[in-house]
């Protein structure tokens, strides 16, 4: 029996999660994948530092890190000997009295809408039970409807949502069902609800090891397995689908894209398609080829660009955001938690399972004055990214405030007039890097999630990515998985609880039940 020849374009993790997968059933399937950058990884990926002045050689400057419960990511990384790390992290939020509060000590702005916070908690629930309507609600219209106060959603939801889904400046408009999801499914929160904080002290969190050389060996590995990866070549196209295949149309890829002088591009047949890549390249790919259903879908998804700066500017990032403990910002303590929370950020004292003590936070962010629902992110990496310890060999970072490494991250070009971006030290730039990112709005939940099974597995087409969800490394590992799972691989058992995350992936993104290991092969 011949092998059915498959093409993944793209080399992130979904389309890589696909074709190991795949990979594992030699005899029955060809696998290719194209990627037009020189690695894999997608936004995963690392830079390098002088570990002389930073205190390590590398950075993981796209994806830093998750949740617990990312179940695949952690079995795909274990398989090539790298192991995540957990951190208690550390969040900083606004700045100054009246915009100021963390999940470290107790602060007067947490106070101040503690109503308003118990409230948030029954309205979760509201919102789990009324899921097929009240779930589609934007966040924005929730927060009118149920009274909660503006600036509760303005100086606590908004940021929250906005730093840990990715969402930006789009996060007032992100469906209801995506905020439950955060705090309440087991599959995807990042975090218990806290009816007295919002944001529980110290919650384990995740590090990512060095993704560059992670991503590497994957290649290797699927190379050695009789995987065709092809880096440095782009899709220009696709030709046909109908009954005698795909034709795929492919060159090598330039960094000038609008300005082509290398070889002319080369077409190939193939018997499936895997399309691994974001929704409107997917949607500019497949052009005349497109179905309508294809076009409404994947039109259904927007996508923003936004910059990272990685940088060393520790005046920029002390003048926006509350690097170091204030007394005056902390509240009176309530409890004997909150006086050992105080003693913990004032560094006397050692914080939850034995948490090396100090303030230190690891995530932050700055909202603008003229329009408080638009923000920016920053991340202190040193604090955050395990190698700035364990590559010292200490509890915490021992780097001197003055070398820590930084990212800021500005959103959508089109208010590029409201960024701070140009007041960071041009000097102590260390890398600037553009993203496009997905908005994940209400429509999304209404148009693209939806959509997803009425247009997988049709024309010899299936897609994936985390944008078929959520914004998650996760959802992308497992969404490469579930296309691998359509076009006949098993889905190889590791966990109970990944194989639940992978079987509801599976039916809410291609309309299919999880059939368990001794499922039929699925046409």
């Amino acid at each position: 029996m011949a092998k059915k020849r498959v093409v993944i374009i793209g080399a992130g993790a979904a389309g890589m999660a696909c074709a190991a997968t795949l990979a594992q059933h030699r005899d029955k399937y060809q696998v290719t994948i194209v990627e037009r950058a020189s690695v894999a990884g997608g936004q995963a990926t690392s830079i390098s530092l002088d570990s002389a002045k930073y205190g390590t050689s590398w950075l993981n400057d796209g994806v830093q890190g998750g949740s617990p419960a990312f179940k695949h990511t952690f079995n795909f990384f274990r398989k090539y000997g790298h192991e995540p790390h957990d951190v208690k992290l550390q969040v900083s939020f606004g700045k100054g009295k009246d915009g100021f509060w963390t999940n470290c000590f107790p602060s007067t702005l947490v106070e101040q809408y503690s109503a308003d916070i118990k409230k948030f908690g029954r309205v979760l629930k509201i919102i789990k039970w009324t899921m097929p309507v009240l779930g589609l609600v934007p966040i924005k219209l929730m927060l009118r409807m149920f009274f909660f106060s503006k600036d509760f959603g303005d100086k606590m939801v908004f940021p929250l949502i906005a730093l840990f889904l990715g969402t930006g400046n789009q996060t007032a408009n992100v469906s209801c069902a995506i905020l439950e999801r955060l705090f309440d499914d087991p599959n995807m929160k990042l975090w218990d609800y806290d009816p007295e904080t919002l944001l529980p002290n110290l919650p384990t969190m995740v590090t990512f090891p060095n993704l560059h050389k992670f991503y590497g060996d994957w290649v290797a590995d699927l190379r050695s397995k009789g995987v065709d990866v092809r880096l440095s070549t782009e899709v220009t196209g696709i030709v046909s689908r109908d009954t005698k295949g795909v034709v795929v149309e492919t060159r090598p890829a330039e960094s000038n894209q609008d300005e082509h002088r290398g070889p002319a591009a080369t077409t190939e047949t193939f018997d499936e398609l895997v399309l691994a890549v974001l929704a409107d390249d997917a949607k500019r790919l497949l052009g005349k080829t497109a179905t309508w259903r294809e076009r409404f879908v994947l039109g259904g998804a927007r996508f923003f660009d936004d910059i990272t700066i990685t940088h060393s500017d520790g005046d920029y990032f002390a003048k926006y955001y509350e690097t170091k403990f204030n007394p005056e910002l902390c509240a009176k303590p309530r409890s004997k938690a909150q006086e050992a929370q105080i003693a913990f950020s004032k560094d006397e004292g050692p914080g939850q399972d034995g948490e090396a003590s100090g303030y230190r936070p690891m995530y932050y962010t700055h909202s603008y004055a003229e329009d408080p629902r638009k923000i920016e992110m920053s991340f202190d990496c040193t604090n955050y990214q395990h190698q700035f310890r364990l590559d010292n060999d200490a509890p915490k970072p021992p780097i001197p405030y003055e070398r820590h490494v930084f990212q800021s991250i500005f959103l959508d070009k089109t208010n590029r007039d409201k960024w701070t971006i140009d007041e960071i030290d041009e000097d102590k730039i260390i890398e600037r890097k553009w993203w496009h990112q997905l908005g994940h709005r209400w429509q999304h939940y209404a148009r693209v999630v939806p959509g997803m099974m009425f247009i997988n597995g049709r024309k010899h087409t299936l897609f994936a990515g985390s944008w078929t969800l959520v914004n998650m490394h996760e959802l992308a590992c497992v969404s490469g998985i579930a296309a691998a799972y359509r076009l006949g691989a098993d889905y190889q058992r590791f966990d109970d609880f990944a194989e639940e995350f992978f079987s509801k992936v599976l039916f809410v993104t291609h309309g299919v039940r999880y059939k368990g290991p001794q499922r039929a092969k699925q046409s």
